[in-house]
């Protein structure tokens, strides 16, 4: 049968060729060709994804290995189907393996941007910063000649492992690990010592507290020596006051009494004892008279005394008894 029948999807760009000349193209077409003279090429136009592993050396000459995938999508299919064969048989399949190139090719261009970046940058750079490392060879692949020559465009570049050497690898958990514990050990002793700065601060809120305590009841001892002895002043004051009146009056009855004994100063006491009020009672006069015979009794040979006198004596002296 010399008749074909081609229908592409959507995602299928396909082009007729007749006696060398392009005589339909496009996606998602369908149409009728005659076999002996017809070749047709059918280029995908849906994105792939393009697994790598590249084996690089960092810019301090260290083995790393990135692992990723590539996704792409065709263009310009007219510009790729010039480069490689994308012709199909009647039955669909490719005539050549140039389709599988394509992926090759970019896998390459890739590798060559992404090994000036690695050797660019330090091992732990790589390792930390992987981000950057994508972006950078996304950039270089979009502006290589060699896959804008394909018609192809690059629409991610995707890093999803970087592994340096087992040795490496170890060293530099051993270096993280020692890092990690040297910042928990600060961690610990940053949390002493801010106890111990809290504790000092505390203590020295307590010590301030008591000096204040101490300071309030030294002015409040103060403030009751101030008053005792206010109180002690005044005291003295009244004592001394009280002294003062005493001695002025004192010195008045002393005044009195001079002045009032001023007449009979020098005068004898038996004089004045009998110009006194009891001067005129015969008794008092009789036993004056008795103290004086008394003391001149040297000068008395014989003393007679009358009953009659004795016994006005003894009536005078129990009256003044009874009194």
């Amino acid at each position: 049968m010399f008749f074909g029948y081609m229908k592409s999807t959507p995602t299928t760009y396909v082009m007729q060729y007749r006696d060398g000349e392009v005589v339909r193209e496009g996606a998602g077409l369908s149409f009728l060709y005659w076999k002996p003279a017809t070749t047709l090429v059918s280029v995908p136009l849906s994105s792939a994804d393009v697994p790598f592993a590249f084996n690089e050396v960092t810019r301090d000459f260290q083995p790393v290995t990135l692992q990723g995938q590539l996704t792409y999508r065709v263009e310009e299919p007219r510009k790729l189907a010039g480069l490689l064969d994308y012709s199909v048989t009647p039955s669909g399949r490719y005539r050549s393996e140039d389709p599988e190139k394509l992926a090759d090719r970019l896998v390459q261009a890739a590798q060559v941007r992404a090994r000036a970046v690695v050797q660019s940058l330090g091992l732990r750079e790589v390792l930390v910063h992987s981000d950057a490392l994508e972006s950078k060879v996304l950039a270089a692949l979009a502006d290589a000649e060699a896959v804008k020559a394909l018609g192809v465009q690059v629409m991610a570049f995707s890093v999803l492992s970087i592994q340096p050497t087992p040795e490496m690898a170890r060293a530099l958990e051993a270096a993280a690990r020692e890092g990690l514990q040297r910042e928990a050990d600060e961690a610990i002793y940053a949390r002493r010592n801010a106890a111990v700065e809290q504790e000092r601060r505390i203590k020295e809120s307590e010590l301030a507290t008591e000096l204040v305590v101490e300071e309030r009841q030294r002015q409040i001892r103060e403030a009751k020596m101030s008053a005792d002895i206010a109180v002690e002043q005044q005291r003295s004051a009244l004592m001394e006051r009280w002294a003062e009146n005493e001695r002025q009056a004192a010195d008045a009855r002393a005044y009195t009494l001079e002045k009032t004994l001023a007449p009979v100063k020098g005068m004898d006491w038996k004089t004045l004892l009998a110009t006194s009020v009891n001067g005129g009672d015969p008794a008092l006069n009789i036993a004056l008279a008795f103290r004086e015979m008394g003391e001149n009794a040297e000068r008395i040979g014989e003393l007679n005394v009358s009953p009659d006198l004795l016994r006005s004596l003894l009536s005078s002296s129990n009256s003044n008894a009874k009194r």
